[in-house]
């Protein structure tokens, strides 16, 4: 039986850190409409404590979604898990995540916390959100770079204090898959507890292995996964939501996971969350660029024009998407002739030579070509 993974999407709070982007609350609610139709399970809102736009942002979210659970981010701080409590009042689940670096760079360097005071924060901070909120979730920031000793007690505080969710970020990218999934399994096994709640991972791309290390998440019993869309946050981003969810759907065999996202969304919810945040999508950007479902080489759209199945192993039309057979330098006849076809120029076998001997010629000096640029120099009867 497939494992139900929890899609966590952090798109409004981690994807909104990219530089640039600034949503408004009215912007943030219309994305998470559309995560809502989506079928993410967690829509983290924002980061109620570092400015009122935020506060606002997450309010608005707060009080649109109908079935989606809520979450915001909080330090370990009074301030900052009163602020995100208050901000996810009206949700109908809310959830506060609260976090604290546990590695010692980040200890010493940039908190100046010994590690017992770490400890003593999270004891606090979470048995204290508990009370606020339905759902607690803490995560160690830059736990792959953490003592797993040390690591694996302060989890053990957490899930006593009364976290519902163990997150274990690779907070700089740093990871390699196996070293991932290693890397999970030594801290449960440290961690008894955490068979007790639900183990979460929250990948960077900066070494573009953000998707890759989720995924080795998984198969090292992960049941949560915090994902953006596209793939936008920190640095390099996050680890892209779309990418997620269609490995574990199209090798189902292989992580034998499954998710609650409605596919046929995927499409929608990417083009909203580029034009909102001002980021355009990579055009090979898997699943959702302009390129995902292209194909320009002739043997490519041969086959293509044959079996889809010979070079696609998703349908586009499912996620929302479409298949186009743009032609170019690579373009081949079968593919010529289609797209005469499907624009209703009828051709005889010589008019077709002609008009695909045209097209070649243009194709090697021009970057796109059309076919009416083709057709300008090709008489017709």
């Amino acid at each position: 039986m497939a494992s139900r993974i929890t899609i966590f999407d952090t798109t409004l709070r981690d994807g909104e850190q990219s530089p640039g982007i600034a949503l408004q609350p009215h912007e943030k609610a219309e994305i998470a409409e559309q995560l809502e139709r989506l079928g993410v399970d967690v829509i983290e809102a924002g980061f109620p404590a570092s400015s009122p736009g935020d506060f606002e942002g997450v309010r608005a979210v707060s009080r649109t979604v109908e079935r989606t659970t809520v979450a915001a981010l909080a330090r370990t701080r009074k301030e900052d898990v009163d602020a995100a409590a208050e901000a996810v009042a009206d949700a109908r689940r809310s959830r506060l995540h609260v976090f604290i670096a546990t590695s010692a760079l980040h200890m010493e360097r940039k908190l100046g916390l010994e590690p017992e005071e770490v400890v003593e924060q999270v004891r606090w901070s979470v048995g204290y959100a508990a009370s606020r909120a339905d759902e607690v979730e803490f995560s160690a920031e830059d736990a792959t770079r953490s003592d797993t000793v040390f690591l694996a007690r302060v989890c053990r505080e957490a899930v006593a204090a009364g976290a519902t969710t163990i997150n274990l970020p690779d907070t700089v990218g740093y990871s390699t898959p196996a070293e991932h999934a290693a890397f999970l399994r030594e801290i449960r096994v440290r961690c008894p507890e955490l068979e007790r709640v639900t183990l979460s991972v929250h990948c960077h791309d900066d070494l573009g292995l953000a998707v890759a290390n989720s995924l080795a998440g998984i198969e090292a019993g992960a049941r949560q996964v915090e994902c953006t869309v596209n793939g936008i946050g920190e640095r390099a981003g996050n680890a892209a939501l779309e990418e997620i969810v269609m490995a574990l759907r199209v090798r189902e065999d292989q992580y034998e996971a499954e998710t609650g996202v409605e596919v046929g969304e995927i499409g929608r919810t990417s083009a909203l969350v580029s034009r909102l945040s001002g980021y355009s999508i990579q055009r090979c950007k898997a699943i959702v660029g302009a390129n995902a479902f292209a194909h320009e080489a002739g043997i490519h759209q041969d086959g293509v024009l044959k079996d889809v199945s010979t070079y696609q192993i998703m349908d586009p039309e499912e996620l929302g998407l479409t298949m186009t057979l743009p032609l170019g330098k690579h373009s081949g006849r079968h593919a010529f002739a289609a797209a005469c076809q499907a624009a209703g120029i009828e051709l005889e076998r010589e008019e077709l030579n002609s008009a695909f001997r045209r097209f070649k010629e243009l194709a090697d000096t021009r970057k796109a070509v059309t076919l009416t640029d083709v057709f300008e120099e090709v008489t017709v009867r």
